[in-house]
């Protein structure tokens, strides 16, 4: 899908705790991380996205912000998170919608937490960035004709960011995040 992540592969970048701490809490809750490093001010780990599910994964993504962990990072707010998946789009009836939870299978490419909550989350390719939850990147997506009632990118040519990998670009920059491949 993109240069960040290889196809087929969950991550899990957090600001705010170092590798160490982040790979034994994915341990910990049944994650055990098939790569991990530190870059940047942000610690990562990755799964293979066949051995677990994408659905906790993008949970605990977004536990590991909040309140459950907050004795242990030295109270809520402190860690940031992001997740990435570089697996195929749900295409099941219900995961078209960006507000309903996706199958075990199919999580959300993107998922940014912090304080417990989920910030915004969405699918990339395909369109699929305008059914969004959250406002955090629209002006980068707008600037590159993305979302918005103009898709210059799209009008051109139909198969523009068909896999995401624009998107994921953004997303990357946005937030400063290392490449894990």
């Amino acid at each position: 899908m993109n240069p960040l992540l290889a196809p087929g592969t969950y991550a899990v970048h957090a600001r705010g705790i170092d590798r160490a701490t982040l790979t034994a809490v994915c341990a910990d809750a049944g994650y055990p991380a098939r790569t991990a490093g530190e870059s940047d001010g942000w610690a990562w780990v990755t799964y293979d996205a066949t051995a677990v599910h994408g659905r906790g994964v993008m949970d605990l993504a977004r536990d590991l912000t909040g309140f459950r962990y907050d004795e242990r990072f030295g109270g809520p707010g402190r860690v940031e998170t992001v997740f990435l998946a570089a697996t195929p789009a749900c295409e099941c009836p219900h995961g078209q919608n960006y507000a309903i939870p996706h199958c075990d299978d199919h999580p959300f490419h993107f998922l940014h937490s912090r304080g417990g909550f989920e910030r915004v989350y969405f699918n990339v390719g395909r369109r699929r960035e305008s059914r969004r939850s959250g406002d955090l990147l629209v002006r980068e997506l707008l600037d590159a004709g993305i979302v918005g009632r103009e898709t210059p990118a799209y009008d051109a040519d139909p198969d523009f960011n068909a896999d995401g990998a624009v998107t994921m670009r953004i997303i990357a920059d946005h937030f400063g995040l290392p490449a894990t491949t």
